[in-house]
């Protein structure tokens, strides 16, 4: 698929969100109803989040008709890229090649096999290419931070999926991987008028990923420093990696990553329970930007 196409196909917005694997029997209909819903509300993509296979997109590929599904992102630690490519090529056959690969290093503290994270994804991707038949480069993308991993996902992918980044690291990706490339950051919310509740809950929800080496150091390429990964983020942080307050900030904070350079946002929407699909505020989200 041309990257024109892709980029064209996954659209402005998407929706990222962990609470549609549908691993648990009891919860299976009600995520593959959420997943209708966001494909008729017109949303680009759904990126699965939280190191899902390639068997956990099918669900939701089976609840819709449209809209692309990703994996958001998938380990390259959990399974072997043999497999990885075999599930592809089922997957995506079944279902007008919808499925997006996302693929990413995770991060040391969460898998004991995590060693030279660069060069597990060139050999994990090289092994991909040598599949047979192979997953095209324009099926997949990572979960690109720093320079070199931009470097990768511009030569060997369609592009970068990167999390927990600001708008000023949208631009410097978008420098590293040409005009061509597909860009399609995270970027979280909270919809909530009370300013206060908004922060406590962001903060809640981020102090887990300022734990992460990657993300911190990261962070600290875009001017943060210690204090600002404290007590669950500064305000200054906050600020800057979600959208906080009405639907208009939201519209007008997601404006700012597509002016740095951002293909397609991926909305990853924050409430008090994160095990809750928030169905409701991807109405309203919808509502506001699409």
């Amino acid at each position: 698929m041309p990257m024109t196409q892709l980029k064209d196909t996954i659209g402005r917005i998407g929706i990222w969100t962990p609470v549609l694997r549908a691993e648990d029997p009891e919860r299976r209909a009600q995520v593959t109803e959420a997943a209708t819903e966001l494909d008729r509300l017109g949303y680009g993509a759904i990126w699965l989040g939280g190191s899902p296979r390639v068997r956990e997109t099918v669900p939701l590929l089976e609840a819709t008709s449209r809209i692309v599904v990703a994996t958001g992102i998938l380990s390259i630690w959990n399974d072997e890229p043999a497999d990885v490519a075999q599930a592809y090529r089922r997957v995506s056959a079944a279902f007008d090649d919808r499925l997006l690969l996302g693929l990413g290093v995770s991060h040391q503290i969460l898998t004991e096999r995590y060693e030279k994270p660069y060069s597990a994804m060139r050999a994990f991707l090289a092994a991909l290419d040598e599949a047979t038949p192979p997953v095209p480069k324009d099926r997949r993308v990572l979960a690109a931070l720093g320079p070199r991993m931009l470097e990768l996902a511009r030569t060997e992918s369609a592009g970068a999926h990167p999390y927990l980044v600001t708008a000023a690291h949208t631009a410097r990706a978008r420098e590293a991987l040409g005009d061509q490339a597909l860009l399609a950051p995270d970027l979280k919310v909270v919809l909530d008028e009370d300013d206060t509740r908004a922060r406590e809950t962001a903060r809640a929800y981020l102090a887990r990923y300022l734990a992460l080496p990657n993300y911190t150091n990261n962070l600290k390429r875009l001017g943060f420093t210690d204090p600002d990964f404290e007590n669950g983020g500064s305000d200054a942080l906050l600020d800057e990696v979600f959208a906080l307050g009405t639907p208009d900030a939201v519209r007008t904070k997601v404006a700012t990553f597509h002016e740095a350079g951002a293909d397609h946002v991926a909305l990853n929407v924050v409430t008090r329970d994160d095990t809750e699909i928030p169905l409701p505020q991807w109405h309203t989200l919808a509502e506001a930007l699409l």
